[in-house]
């Protein structure tokens, strides 16, 4: 053996191609295979982190009345969803019973946070001035920080242009406990791509698969997933984007770029529709959001997150034993 590699230790081969004793593998046949060790240690993985076994149960989203579901395997007709439509709901009393949906809402986050099972991803999308922003800050108003993230996606860095186009998103999934929020999400990538061109056809079109592979995998993993799409009118948007320009305080708003995509209106509501009705699916349906009254939007969508929140039934785990009749010393 050469001495610039330094002295030989047991197991390892010489020069010669001969393998010292003791045997390097010996220790490895004596014991269990890695998957063998895995499963007998799969109750204590259960006991803590159930999901990651699939220990969980499917759950239906509940969409508030007033709001319209893409039916799996139908086409959504956007032009035929009212924008306008508040559900003959009074405004004051939805803004009463938004307060309520939010109390709702946060009772049942301290519970999945407690529980830490599962986890619940909102996704929001929307035609630029759609309420995104609004929503999101409405809805999880009084949530606790802690058991909340949201994640902004907007023109992807080189280091993401580098990867798979899910690779980003994934990366910003709620763990266990969490609720996620997506402003923007995976569906840029076969929404404003296809409208610019930024790739050709044959690859956004694919893209709809792996979205709904995708979501497939994190329902099954434990994460439901609701899919808002805020629908306002065309009339709407123009009044939105004049409010930015005659607001001083809402200017910064404002981006003489949005003037050039609404110019891509129809173009951005034919890929919406196809996005919507190509990715409805049963675990992870989506939901047309009337968007033009900004109450009543609130509204549904509290009320849709709290009453799918309920029915995933989270539970705060089971005090230790003997914890009651510990006294805390003065």
């Amino acid at each position: 053996m050469s001495k610039k590699h330094g002295k030989h230790l047991p197991g390892q081969s010489r020069d010669d191609g001969v393998t010292d004793s003791p045997d390097r593998h010996e220790a490895a046949r004596a014991g269990a295979p890695s998957t063998a060790r895995w499963a007998g240690a799969a109750d204590a993985i259960a006991g803590t982190a159930p999901a990651a076994l699939g220990a969980h149960r499917p759950v239906r989203i509940l969409a508030a009345p007033g709001i319209v579901t893409v039916e799996p395997g139908t086409r959504i007709d956007l032009a035929a969803v009212d924008c306008d439509a508040d559900g003959g709901l009074d405004k004051v009393w939805a803004k009463e019973a938004l307060a309520q949906e939010r109390d709702r809402i946060s009772a049942l986050q301290e519970q999945l946070y407690a529980e830490r099972a599962r986890s619940l991803l909102l996704v929001f999308q929307a035609i630029d001035t759609g309420g995104k922003d609004g929503t999101i800050r409405s809805v999880l108003k009084g949530v606790n920080p802690q058991g909340c993230a949201v994640a902004s996606f907007k023109v992807p860095s080189s280091e993401e242009l580098d990867h798979d186009f899910l690779w980003r998103y994934h990366a910003r999934v709620p763990g266990r406990g969490m609720i996620g929020v997506f402003n923007r999400s995976h569906y840029e990538d076969v929404l404003v791509v296809r409208v610019k061109g930024l790739v050709p056809d044959k690859v956004w079109q694919g893209r709809y698969r792996l979205i709904n592979d995708f979501e497939r995998l994190l329902t099954e993993s434990g994460t439901v997933v609701i899919k808002f799409f805020l629908h306002i009118s065309k009339g709407e948007q123009k009044k939105r984007l004049e409010a930015r320009i005659a607001d001083p305080e809402k200017n910064w708003k404002f981006d003489p770029a949005d003037l050039v995509e609404r110019k891509s209106w129809d173009a951005y509501q034919q890929a919406f529709a196809d996005a919507l009705s190509q990715c409805s699916t049963p675990q992870a349906p989506w939901l047309v959001v009337p968007a033009n009254h900004k109450w009543f939007r609130n509204y549904v969508i509290a009320r849709t997150i709290a009453d799918t929140l309920e029915a995933m039934d989270p539970r705060f785990p089971k005090a230790k034993k003997g914890i009651a009749e510990l006294k805390i010393p003065d």
